[in-house]
């Protein structure tokens, strides 16, 4: 979703690159282009585009990337759109 932006300095995701084999999963599965593969690897290129969804975290093969998906709005915003698509990401839909 381009010109989206979350609140600055607050996502809780982290990336070891070290752990990283560089399979570009993140890449795919990220809604908003936070990641980027350089020298075979992942790097994060736009942390404060990140919504905290975790489909990164949970679509890494070698649990390279964490992040506490679920917290925030954000949550809430991707239940409600799922929520049209009669499909659930979490039981709770709450925002907050």
């Amino acid at each position: 979703m381009k010109g989206f932006r979350y609140l600055s300095n607050v996502a809780t995701l982290r990336l070891d690159r070290e752990t990283c084999v560089g399979c570009g999963l993140c890449l795919t599965v990220c809604p908003h282009n936070v990641f980027t593969l350089q020298a075979g690897k992942a790097s994060i290129i736009d942390l404060d585009s990140c919504m905290e969804c975790g489909a990164c975290a949970l679509n890494c093969p070698v649990k390279a990337i964490v992040v506490d998906a679920g917290v925030g709005c954000a949550s809430g915003m991707i239940n409600q759109w799922l929520a049209g698509f009669n499909i659930r990401f979490r039981k709770d839909s709450g925002c907050c």
